[in-house]
């Protein structure tokens, strides 16, 4: 009790203290050098639009490859026929496929990309984990996990890595914040069509946060969590974010839809049971053993519709508290723990645009998400729609009756 009071306390303080078509003329090739200043603003600062042909953005979620050494490194629970020949060449196999499949915009590695304890070269194994989203061409990012600094780099070293690789939007950490906790925290913006009145509006925020690895408290076991400054970097930029959205031009009445991706679920997530969620549960929540707030300060700040999570690789579930879905990717990768006979997994994401009257495109109205399986057909599963602007405005409507 006294620690969650602590914490609460430090973040009122520090609050006090105040076709898809991406373009960067600095893509991978940012230095790589021992100062953080070096890599602070990251090896890919592209801009992200949405697809002028279909009016889409396309999010592939990759959640915990834990990627060892290769064809050395066997696959765990899968069923006796599977195993023999099967290794981590199984895990790329299946990211290749998945891209081909589903064509994405954007994908978004949530962390334990590398297991490290069998990982005998960190950076290594790290090209060979990402090489089909690199070869593919498509921009990617990643977070770090609580297993991707156990083998030869440190969590700074290889977040320092991945922002230096090719046609990676993945930022070390905010370069206008001088002082936050972990490696990973940054933000990405999806303008709108070009040539559209949103052209040069932000319509999607998409923020990405390290979620720690273990506890450095030792009164507190467990897992790591989102710190008081990670929580205000995120106030600010959401405030930010909102305060260009709703001013002219096209001034907006409500905030552009956010989506949050990091590594270890929220304490929240232990609300849902199978009466409330979408997917399946199997394995406990396995989220900080203290509770940072963060969840509250996602609500109160009101843009973020869904936070996308790994880390219990046999959770698959997505549920909505207090307006914004909590949802599990589930496990990708042949060499995490898994549940034989149970099928590897990938969790797709779809923010779709509005039409205007005069036939072009305007804001996000809606954003949809669904999971593919590793199997035959990569067999889609549990479609949902996570936001629509007409559900939030009627919602809004019968707020405003109420007052």
């Amino acid at each position: 009790m006294g620690v969650a009071v602590t914490i609460a306390v430090l973040v009122a303080v520090l609050s006090l203290s105040v076709e898809t078509c991406w373009s960067s003329s600095k893509v991978g090739n940012k230095p790589k050098g021992d100062e953080e200043e070096e890599i602070g603003g990251g090896g890919g600062k592209g801009l992200l639009r949405f697809s002028s042909s279909n009016g889409e953005l396309r999010i592939l979620q990759v959640a915990d490859m834990h990627y060892g050494d290769g064809k050395t490194t066997p696959c765990l629970n899968v069923l006796p026929h599977q195993f023999k020949g099967c290794s981590d060449l199984n895990t790329t196999a299946f990211l290749q496929r998945i891209i081909l499949a589903v064509n994405p915009h954007l994908i978004v590695f949530t962390g334990d990309n590398i297991f490290g304890f069998d990982a005998t070269d960190a950076a290594t194994s790290m090209s060979a984990a990402f090489s089909p989203a690199i070869s593919s061409n498509i921009p990617w990012v990643a977070v770090l996990g609580n297993h991707d600094q156990e083998s030869t780099l440190s969590r700074q070293g290889v977040m320092k890595h991945i922002v230096g690789m090719k046609n990676t939007l993945s930022q070390f950490n905010p370069p206008e914040v001088h002082v936050i906790d972990g490696f990973g925290n940054y933000n990405l913006e999806v303008h709108g069509v070009e040539g559209s009145s949103f052209a040069n509006k932000s319509v999607l925020n998409l923020y990405f946060l390290d979620s720690g690895d273990y506890s450095t408290v030792p009164s507190i076991p467990g897992y790591g969590w989102i710190k008081p400054s990670q929580q205000l970097w995120f106030q600010r930029t959401s405030m930010k974010l909102q305060r260009a959205y709703m001013n002219k031009p096209e001034a907006q009445k409500a905030p552009a839809p956010g989506l949050a991706y990091f590594h270890i679920p929220l304490p929240e997530f232990t609300s849902f049971d199978s009466s409330n969620f979408t997917g399946i549960k199997q394995e406990g929540i396995s989220s900080a053993s203290v509770n940072s707030g963060f969840f509250t300060t996602l609500v109160e700040a009101g843009d973020v519709k869904a936070v996308f999570t790994g880390h219990d690789h046999v959770n698959d579930f997505c549920g909505e508290l207090t307006g914004i879905h909590l949802c599990y990717a589930g496990g990708f990768g042949y060499h995490a723990y898994g549940k034989a006979g149970w099928a590897r997994r990938a969790r797709v994401v779809v923010a779709t645009l509005e039409k205007t009257e005069n036939g072009g495109w305007g804001a996000v109205k809606s954003i949809k998400t669904w999971k593919h399986l590793d199997d035959k057909h990569l067999t889609v599963i549990d479609d949902q729609v996570l936001w629509s602007k007409r559900s939030a405005g009627s919602r809004r409507k019968k707020e405003t009756g109420r007052i």
